[in-house]
């Protein structure tokens, strides 16, 4: 059983923090601590020892928020995660060692995740809940007992008062001598039974594992929508980054909890409110694969934050999944592909729709026309084809014939000169004509195509417009239509 204990928020300035419950000290930063302030200090003796201290009256329900935001992120590890007494958080990683690369790189992935939330934790590993929860409320440099044996060990050197049942009892046990929980396992069990009441010999056996353990496990809603409150007015989009990040690592906990993926996510920048109120600014990231690596939509939201011009100071952020599907098995391929994974290769794209924006950066969609400039057409790499689309393409017979690789957007009319086309030099026809005539009512056309090539071997793939009605002594128009390689 793994227990992080969130204890204290991280700042990114070093300032002298302190919180206080009804004008009293309860927790307090250590450069406060460093400057003489100590727990249950009043407001006035706070100031005396630190006049520059940030002051903070305890909020339950921003604490509540915190806890479940841990919670949440939690997720991706197990979905075994419960709430313990004193903002203590306990998760069955029992089936995630193997997966995560054991205790200790679990150890690094949370302490990371905690950092990225605002949050510092005191964390230990126990063979029982209670037993990792009384470890990490006392601390100490190696918290960790990954056999039973250990554990008692551990346990036997802690005072009794770290048990919650035993501290309204703390002036009996130390009158009677017994200081550690190794001596309280020795008193009667009747007496201290009656004395302490039972709940104190249910947290002592549960600890030592002579008792199972049951809990109520988290479950993380049905929909997410993740807000975080700014601590000032933010007016650059980049600084928002951070911010979001926090609630990036929520949503990976949530689809990692639901075995689900993402295909769109939408960050609202929340502006002021009240009578200089303005609607919120949509950040929306379309995902070509459906993806639930916090690492890659960093990536793409670092990207689009870049590029946002903020009309209005930004004071809260909020991240919806507004598409999500089930979570694709990972690749049974034995050996990986030389140029990357397809999953590699769809990273990179949206990457590129994220730096270059989706307007450059396209893909092909075939069409069933002959017509050789309607036969393509160029969308955002981002749209879905239509499955008609895709399997559009022209018959065997047509696609043996040579097409060159440089199509021109607009057919170039050429000069005539001796009855010959003429673009550089006269130009000198390759091949026998291929005739297209495509197109209905207005739009129809018939041509007469030929490979050409000039004086300098260069090739060009030239057309001969045929028109119907023509007179029989008019020349024809000759156009420049593509180039090949």
């Amino acid at each position: 059983m793994f227990c992080p204990n969130w204890s204290s928020e991280s700042g990114a300035s070093p300032n002298v923090v302190v919180v206080l419950e009804q004008e009293r000290v309860l927790a307090m930063s250590p450069l406060a601590r460093a400057a003489g302030v100590q727990a249950g200090l009043r407001r006035g003796g706070v100031l005396m020892l630190a006049p520059d201290a940030r002051l903070f009256d305890r909020a339950p329900e921003r604490e509540a928020e915190a806890l479940n935001a841990v919670a949440m992120a939690l997720l991706q590890y197990t979905p075994l995660v419960a709430q313990a007494e004193e903002s203590t958080l306990l998760i069955d990683i029992g089936a995630s060692l193997r997966l995560f690369g054991g205790i200790a790189s679990l150890c690094r992935q949370i302490r990371a995740n905690l950092r990225t939330l605002g949050f510092t934790a005191s964390l230990s590993c126990a063979p029982t809940a209670r037993g990792a929860w009384l470890l990490a409320r006392h601390g100490g440099k190696r918290p960790r007992s990954l056999r039973m044996a250990s554990l008692e060990r551990r346990l036997d050197r802690l005072p009794t008062a770290l048990l919650p049942p035993a501290r309204p009892f703390a002036a009996w046990f130390e009158g009677i001598g017994c200081f550690s929980l190794a001596d309280m396992r020795r008193l009667p069990r009747p007496g201290l039974q009656r004395r302490c009441g039972r709940p104190l010999l249910d947290v002592l056996d549960a600890a030592y594992g002579l008792t199972p353990e049951l809990f109520d496990w988290i479950e993380a809603p049905t929909t997410f929508t993740a807000k975080l409150e700014l601590f000032d007015r933010v007016e650059n989009a980049e600084a928002l980054l951070t911010g979001s990040c926090r609630l990036l690592v929520q949503l990976t906990g949530w689809l990692c909890a639901h075995q689900l993926a993402v295909e769109r996510i939408t960050l609202l920048l929340e502006h002021e409110r009240g009578r200089v109120a303005c609607p919120p600014t949509p950040i929306d990231i379309a995902l070509a694969e459906p993806t639930w690596r916090e690492e890659h939509l960093v990536r793409l939201l670092r990207e689009r934050l870049g590029k946002v011009a903020l009309t209005a100071p930004v004071i809260g952020l909020c991240l919806q999944a507004l598409q999500v599907q089930a979570m694709a098995p990972p690749s049974e391929s034995l050996f990986p592909e030389p140029g990357g994974s397809e999953q590699d290769q769809v990273r990179m794209l949206e990457l590129l729709v994220a730096r270059l924006g989706p307007d450059n950066v396209l893909q092909a969609a075939p069409q069933a026309d002959y017509r050789p400039e309607l036969a393509n057409l160029w969308v955002p790499v981002g749209k879905h084809i239509k499955a008609a689309a895709r399997a559009a393409q022209l018959p065997p017979d047509v696609l043996s014939l040579p097409r060159p690789s440089w199509l021109l957007a607009k057919p170039i009319a050429l000069l005539m000169r001796n009855h010959r086309p003429f673009y550089g030099s006269p130009l000198k026809m390759a091949s026998t004509p291929e005739r297209i005539e495509a197109g209905w009512w207005g739009q129809s056309q018939t041509r007469d195509y030929f490979i050409a090539e000039g004086l300098d071997n260069a090739h060009y793939w030239v057309y001969r417009e045929r028109i119907v009605g023509a007179a029989a002594d008019s020349e024809p128009r000759w156009y420049l239509h593509g180039l090949f390689g």
